[in-house]
């Protein structure tokens, strides 16, 4: 597989520039773009993971979270440039929707066809709950209803003064996780150490080096692809909420995908929800308001208002996600049940 990615990566790239010099069709580079997406997500993956084990399961949890958002990101504000601000905020609806259901329901689902009973700290996951329910329920559903009173400029101003906030908050989280209250709760949770005794795949230095070439060469096919939604979805009758939804959303957090259902494969749960749970809070309190603020610099600014169906499906995923995880442990039956959830809303957006 590795090797696959890697043949991928080297023809992809080249493909893509000759490409879009050439003027080759836009349905066949938008298919050339996302393969090469997500074959460099998956170098992003393997680098990540060689990260976490060094540095441990919460720290490389994060790591996988941010540079797995870190495509979706660079995405999202070509995209912004090109005004396609419903793209834009229909990706980050579909990128919790994929980290909460498609991710931790794979992880738990294939986790659980391993072992019959899988734990992780359940500190962590009521803690991550208590921003989940922020983040997602009190963060977008307090612009969406403010909003319905209130003019155009109005709208902005307010999203932006909440993305501020949003950011400041999710600053003291981590500060809180990784800083004040870091092992505070690991001893009694008996949290698996096992991660010290694990060889990294790369070296440090190696692994930082192909984040950086590999981040580069996403921003590059980034930008290509997104000049590539408009005659795609009339081509495929897609809508920009599909495209938003399930397309952008799945091809830019692959990376994350992948690592999270390896490590659930491998019974180390803790990173596997760090990154399924710990990617959809960067989206809400991190990218999600980040994007506002840089929407503030190009001709059309975005507020933080999303439609109705993306709202209700935002906070149904959170709350069965709340139910699932607070108690620390999961199998594959949970796993199927967050599937089933992704599913019925995929089917909803499609034919919306």
């Amino acid at each position: 597989m590795n090797k696959l990615f890697f043949i991928i990566v080297m023809a992809g790239v080249p493909l893509s520039v000759v490409g879009s010099l050439l003027h080759w069709s836009q349905v066949l580079m938008f298919t050339i773009y996302c393969i090469t997406i997500v074959a460099l997500a998956a170098f992003m993956g393997r680098a990540t993971e060689s990260l976490a084990v060094i540095s441990g399961p919460r720290i490389g949890g994060l790591l996988n979270a941010t540079f797995g958002n870190a495509v979706e990101l660079i995405i999202s504000i070509f995209a912004l440039r090109e005004g396609y601000i419903e793209i834009v905020l229909a990706s980050l609806t579909g990128s919790v929707l994929g980290n909460l259901l498609l991710v931790a329901g794979l992880s738990f689902f294939v986790g659980g066809l391993k072992f019959k009973r899988q734990t992780f700290n359940v500190h962590d996951a009521r803690h991550n709950s208590g921003l989940l329910m922020f983040g997602i329920i009190v963060a977008f559903v307090i612009p969406e209803v403010f909003s319905m009173n209130m003019s155009e400029t109005q709208a902005i101003s307010l999203s932006t003064g909440i993305s501020i906030i949003l950011i400041v908050l999710y600053i003291a989280a981590l500060l809180f996780k990784l800083v004040t209250h870091r092992g505070v709760y690991q001893h009694e949770n008996g949290e698996n150490n096992t991660h010290h005794e694990e060889e990294p795949e790369w070296s440090q230095k190696k692994a930082l080096t192909i984040l950086a070439i590999s981040t580069a060469a996403v921003a590059y096919v980034s930008e290509s692809l997104v000049h590539t939604f408009e005659t795609v979805g009339e081509t495929f009758g897609w809508s920009e909420l599909f495209i938003g939804v399930i397309i952008v959303a799945i091809v830019g957090n692959a990376a994350e995908h992948a690592s999270a259902i390896i490590m659930a494969y491998k019974n180390k749960m803790d990173v596997a929800v760090e990154i399924a749970v710990g990617s959809t809070l960067q989206i809400a309190m991190f990218v999600a308001p980040l994007l506002v603020l840089l929407s503030l610099f190009f001709p059309v600014q975005m507020p933080l208002v999303f439609t109705l169906p993306e709202l209700v499906s935002m906070v149904s995923a959170v709350l069965l996600t709340v139910v699932i995880s607070n108690d620390g442990e999961t199998n594959w039956f949970e796993g199927a049940t967050l599937l089933a959830a992704y599913l019925i809303m995929g089917i909803g957006f499609y034919l919306l």
